[in-house]
């Protein structure tokens, strides 16, 4: 299954993702830079501050500041990672930065429920704005 994030949030996406690769399915997900975080965008930006200014460099907590794999983590904190069926489960999920070419000739599908349209919210951010001001 190949999703595209394009205007999907992030925490609804990984859901159903997650769902599916519990399940067994194989998933890949497109266009990660896309996806939304709802919320003020001062919020959200403060939040993930404090994120990464928590532990050290050495020692960890580990934030990446890339899109693809920022998205692969918060699909990773609604697995069950502990456990055997959880890491085989995160191991089925891909998620790229644009469209890779071996997806461009392949059907595309999108989360209806996922939709930033469907929120009652007009405060939001893209994970790719949100990286890029995490790596400043």
């Amino acid at each position: 299954m190949i999703v595209d994030a394009k205007d999907l949030i992030v925490g609804r996406l990984a859901t159903v993702v997650v769902k599916k690769a519990l399940m067994g399915e194989t998933i890949d997900i497109v266009n990660c830079e896309k996806a939304i975080i709802t919320g003020k965008k001062k919020e959200i930006f403060a939040r993930q501050k404090e994120k990464l200014d928590r532990g050290s460099p050495l020692k960890g907590p580990y934030f990446q500041a890339m899109p693809d794999r920022f998205v692969r983590r918060a699909i990773r904190g609604m697995l069950p990672y502990d456990q055997y069926k959880g890491k085989i489960a995160y191991k089925r999920i891909m998620c790229h930065i644009g469209v890779p070419d071996q997806f461009r000739n392949q059907k595309v599908e999108t989360i209806k429920n996922a939709n930033i349209n469907n929120s009652t919210t007009l405060a939001y951010v893209t994970v790719g704005e949100l990286c890029k001001h995490l790596r400043k």
